[in-house]
């Protein structure tokens, strides 16, 4: 009974020490924008072509890969999961139209859409 008990224990501390290690996202924290999973980005909430294009934007990835960017503001959702707002650290625009986006943290970092 004693084993079973610490084993829970255990399992419990494991987990609540995954739980932090996935919110060590600070505001000033520099990323690169890499290439999606698929053919579009779907956890770096960047805006539909057809809206870049309206902005006078280019609709083009290929501006956006290896983009170093900043974090400017750090929130957590209702379900637990960490929302963040990034912006190009050069000051520029993404699509040159788009001054900052939002991002699904722990998807992106898990699909390789940003790297640290």
């Amino acid at each position: 009974m004693k084993n079973v008990i610490l084993a829970g224990l255990f399992v419990l501390c494991a987990m609540g020490l995954h739980a932090q290690d996935a919110t060590t996202v600070k505001e000033g924290d520099v990323f690169e924008v890499a290439s999606p999973s698929g053919q579009e980005f779907r956890h770096i909430n960047f805006p539909k072509k057809n809206f870049i294009i309206k902005r006078g934007g280019v609709a083009s990835d290929k501006l956006v890969y290896g983009e170093k960017v900043v974090v400017t503001k750090v929130s957590t959702k209702k379900d637990g999961s960490t929302e963040i707002q990034i912006k190009p650290v050069d000051g520029g625009r993404f699509y040159n139209a788009i001054p900052s986006v939002s991002v699904d943290y722990e998807q992106a970092m898990e699909t390789g859409e940003l790297r640290s």
